[in-house]
């Protein structure tokens, strides 16, 4: 008489495994698709916090203008002072973990003197993904507080304060 085996035969579970296989390849680019959809948004929600420390930095300090990102934030404890505003998250002002990036994108804001002002009267923000899958689109604002988007699959950094003012406002 022959024992009676108890277990899974090898074809069952190369079926189960092919099945895995199959569910994944369907939930893998959707999942891609849905972080980098999460990582837009967040660069143009960063962008607005950004324009918003740059009102408040000018407000605070009107003597000095518009400000680097690096002086919007503040390491914690944070004390508010020209070189560090307190006014974004820390993370924000550094670009992220050792400049790496926040939610796939990398950010910059300069101020500009405009119009025979001695003191920085306008400033710029651009958010562009670092790469190709962290993001389909660059944003931008400037002082007018108006977050900007550039055409999808365009990637790279606006430039200059000209070519945001060009840009398409977000459309909410």
């Amino acid at each position: 008489m022959r024992k009676q085996q108890k277990g899974f035969s090898l074809i069952e579970l190369l079926i189960v495994v092919a099945i895995i296989l199959i569910i994944a390849a369907i939930a893998i680019p959707n999942l891609m698709r849905a972080r980098m959809a999460a990582n837009d948004s967040s660069a143009a929600a960063s962008e607005r916090t950004i324009v918003t420390g740059e009102v408040g930095y000018f407000a605070a300090y009107p003597t000095v203008g518009y400000a680097t990102l690096a002086a919007l934030g503040g390491a914690a404890p944070c004390t508010p002072a020209v070189a560090t505003g307190c006014l974004i998250d820390n993370n924000l002002a550094t670009n992220g973990p050792a400049g790496g990036g926040k939610s796939g994108y990398n950010f910059t804001a300069a101020p500009a003197t405009g119009a025979g002002s001695p003191i920085p009267n306008e400033f710029w923000t651009t958010a562009a993904p670092i790469t190709a899958q962290t993001g389909t689109r660059s944003y931008c604002a400037f002082d007018d507080g108006v977050v900007r988007q550039g055409a999808s699959g365009v990637i790279t950094a606006v430039g200059t304060y000209a070519a945001c003012q060009a840009l398409n406002p977000l459309a909410n």
